[in-house]
């Protein structure tokens, strides 16, 4: 509610009263945060105060915030249903942020043992100085560790923080983070630098004592930012430690009971990022008081190792005693991520072909973060389970179960118009549809059984996936894929035995030696040893039974066959005409003799006819599975939208239909049409299509202000209509500022041939 307030003169008084009474008016408008903004100014002329004051509504009248769990829930849906759907999406969605962060724990695992190894290293050489000549080298250079990261940056804030966590528990408490762009400057990273280490404010200049600070706590003081204070922080720091080790019954933790001299690691996030200069400077500084701080620098590089030589001249690098630790590549973080969480028959929710191409190929061609990856499966999750109603079977097998026992009418009637549930309506006898289609406890049980089938097709699907993986993968110019991320999408989208890429994979495999063939084929059983289903057991027996007799085979020998085979090439050597010629090479023909096959021949050809069986029997696509729909999310143009968006599209579409953003009914125009009531960015923005390629500013501006005027409700009739001298000061202002935010997004820009005109850099309505 806005309401003008005006106060008297004679209310006025000047002096120190003034501002108390100032702030008892302002205190009545001010009770429980409902003051949301004043503007007060004075006129000195008359003594007139005049405030503008808004009040939120009351509390009865206030919208009811909505829960997340009520987006699940439709108009005509039941409540329980929503709220069933949003609790097994939570519950995986925690299970994949669970799931990812152990992988990334395991992963980084070697890496951070042998950081903790070099770190503790560097510590116990420290406390046990010597007065070797190797030593008294090293005796002024700081150790620094090089960590290898990769180019995957939105990965490393885990990995840092695992780094942090760990040397906190084990090493030393004294390990701090930065990052580039806090530290633009030599003041700014030891600012940062000393905050974190001491917990306390820092300022530029030597701090002096104040008497109004005796008594405030030393966490409320502040200390000069410089290494010395830093120094002296340290040395109070252990010597306290020390002490408490020297009083009875005292008991420390750490390993060796106490460290004596706790490191004090600087851990730098992003190398690159750095300003050279910076880091030089830093880095010199230290080395000066090695002796008295153990320090350790902790380099987080995301390209090559050579940046250190770019960016540190030898005088600096030479302080360093530097260490590589190379982690491994995200490549190899997306397989494990992709074999745990996708090629699983644990995990219920699945991709389609499609999707996960989005998902990869964002990864391969954009960041190459898992993070943003496992992000993007989340999404899918989230819309999935937000769009289909009959997610509420996407579940563990028992919980999937007994929801299929509850569905309602309205459910079974979306889950007959699935089109995987047709064709299997179709496929039926008539009697048998009669019932799918009336009877609903009829179509719960069979809906049971299908739920039990797809659970069986998934456990038997991976299996074989896997075997047929590591067949192929190591096959020259990989024909079905290097990873087996390769092979699972073509799978997905098509029968992967009706491809040549398969023929060839086959033709490969018939030519492997028997020693060749015999380790391929234990690889398979090893495989198949884990899976539990009858089919996979039964697979793994004849598997084995191909390898003993593959491996007990006799010693092979081709017999010689050439007898009875006539001479007729002795013709050939004869002068003879083209009908002869012809005569006698189509004898040669059918004279030839096919050649005996070899007793191993025999058995390998054997084994991959087997192998081809059981390929085609269980690697069919999931579509053709009744019910796929429930547990397939194939919406792959909803990630790429979100996902990979185009910037560029999305601004144009905001400056030229600004209601599909703000959703403000006053927005909506026709085609080539301006609102009068649209930002002022998008009002510049669609009179700038109508000019060419140099457009006049006063010209703009005219047109500007003929927009403007509509929407201020002066008479189009007018004389003044229009016209830039009855523009105030704000709305040119206004102007200006929507042509820099232009220029700033690429549109226009300022030009040398003629000073009051603009380039446009856009064509063709763009």
């Amino acid at each position: 509610m806005l309401f003008p307030l005006t106060l008297e003169p004679t209310r006025l008084k000047r002096g120190k009263n003034n501002r108390k009474w100032w702030c008892d008016v302002f205190s009545r408008f001010y009770e429980d945060d409902y003051f949301v903004c004043i503007k007060a100014f004075m006129l000195l002329s008359s003594q007139v105060i005049k405030g503008c004051f808004v009040f939120k509504p009351d509390l009865k009248k206030r919208k009811r915030t909505v829960d997340i769990e009520e987006y699940f829930v439709d108009a005509d849906d039941d409540c329980s249903y929503g709220r069933e759907r949003f609790s097994i999406c939570q519950s995986l969605w925690e299970k994949i942020k669970t799931d990812t962060e152990i992988l990334q724990d395991e992963l980084n695992k070697k890496i951070l043992d042998s950081l903790l190894e070099f770190i503790k290293k560097c510590t116990s050489s420290f406390q046990c100085r010597s007065d070797e000549w190797s030593c008294l080298m090293r005796a002024s250079e700081i150790p620094t560790a090089a960590l290898v990261l990769g180019v995957n940056v939105p990965d490393h804030d885990m990995t840092f923080q695992s780094l942090s966590d760990l040397l906190q528990e084990s090493v030393t408490p004294f390990a701090v983070s930065v990052q580039a762009k806090e530290c633009s400057a030599l003041k700014n990273l030891m600012q940062k630098l000393l905050e974190r280490l001491m917990g306390v404010r820092v300022t530029e200049e030597e701090y002096e004592e104040d008497p109004s600070l005796s008594g405030v706590p030393l966490q409320q003081k502040r200390v000069s930012c410089s290494i010395g204070a830093l120094c002296q922080w340290y040395k109070a720091v252990t010597n306290k430690h020390k002490h408490a080790m020297k009083s009875p019954g005292k008991y420390c933790s750490l390993e060796n009971d106490v460290l004596q001299c706790p490191p004090i690691v600087v851990i730098f996030k992003d190398f690159e990022a750095f300003n050279p200069h910076v880091l030089q400077d830093f880095i010199f500084i230290c080395s000066r008081y090695i002796q008295e701080l153990p320090l350790l620098l902790v380099f987080g590089i995301a390209t090559s190792p050579c940046t250190i030589q770019h960016m540190l001249p030898h005088s600096v690098s030479s302080l360093l005693c530097i260490e590589l630790f190379q982690s491994l590549s995200c490549t190899q973080h997306l397989a494990t991520v992709i074999d745990k969480l996708i090629l699983t028959a644990e995990f219920p929710f699945k991709l389609s072909g499609k999707v996960l191409q989005v998902l990869v190929n964002i990864f391969l061609y954009h960041d190459f973060s898992v993070r943003n990856f496992v992000k993007g499966l989340q999404l899918a999750l989230l819309e999935h389970f937000h769009s289909q109603p009959l997610s509420v079977l996407c579940c563990k097998k028992k919980h999937a179960l007994l929801n299929a026992q509850k569905l309602s009418h309205q459910h079974l009637e979306m889950l007959r118009q699935l089109p995987s549930f047709m064709r299997y309506v179709e496929a039926q006898e008539p009697q048998e549809q009669v019932q799918l289609l009336t009877s609903d406890k009829y179509v719960k049980e069979v809906c049971q059984k299908l739920l039990k089938d797809i659970r069986k097709y998934h456990k038997n699907y991976y299996c074989i996936l896997r075997c047929l993986s590591s067949l192929t993968s190591s096959l020259p110019k990989y024909p079905l894929g290097k990873h087996i991320r390769e092979l699972h999408m073509s799978c997905l989208e098509r029968n992967i035995w009706e491809t040549n890429e398969y023929e060839s994979a086959i033709q490969l495999l018939r030519l492997l030696a028997k020693d060749e063939l015999v380790a391929t084929l234990k690889k398979c059983a090893d495989i198949l040893k884990p899976c539990k289903t009858k089919k996979m057991n039964s697979v793994l027996q004849q598997l084995e039974d191909y390898i003993v007799k593959l491996e007990h085979l006799d010693s092979m020998h081709v017999e010689d066959v050439s007898e009875g085979i006539t001479p007729l090439g002795k013709d050939l050597q004869k002068k003879t005409d083209l009908f002869h010629l012809q005569k006698t090479l189509l004898e040669m023909k059918g004279s030839r003799r096919t050649k005996k096959m070899t007793p191993f021949e025999m058995l390998k050809n054997e084994a991959l006819d087997f192998i081809d069986c059981f390929v085609r029997s269980h690697l069919s696509p999931p579509e053709l599975q009744p019910l796929h729909e429930v547990c397939y999310y194939s919406s792959s143009g909803f990630l790429r939208q979100h996902l990979n968006a185009t910037p560029r599209t999305s601004i144009q579409t905001a400056l030229s239909q600004p209601f599909y953003y703000l959703q403000n009914e006053n927005l909506k125009t026709d085609a080539g049409t301006v609102s009068s009531s649209a930002p002022d960015i998008c009002i510049v923005y669609k009179l700038h299509l109508e000019c060419g390629r140099l457009i006049n500013l006063y010209d703009w501006l005219e047109a500007y202000a003929t927009v403007v005027s509509g929407a201020e409700g002066k008479d189009p009739d007018s004389e003044e209509y229009g016209k830039v001298d009855e523009l105030k000061q704000y709305p040119f202002a206004r102007f200006i500022k929507a042509v820099s935010e232009l220029e700033f997004l690429g549109f226009v820009k300022s030009t040398k041939q003629k000073t009051d005109h603009v380039a446009r850099l856009t064509w063709g309505g763009c």
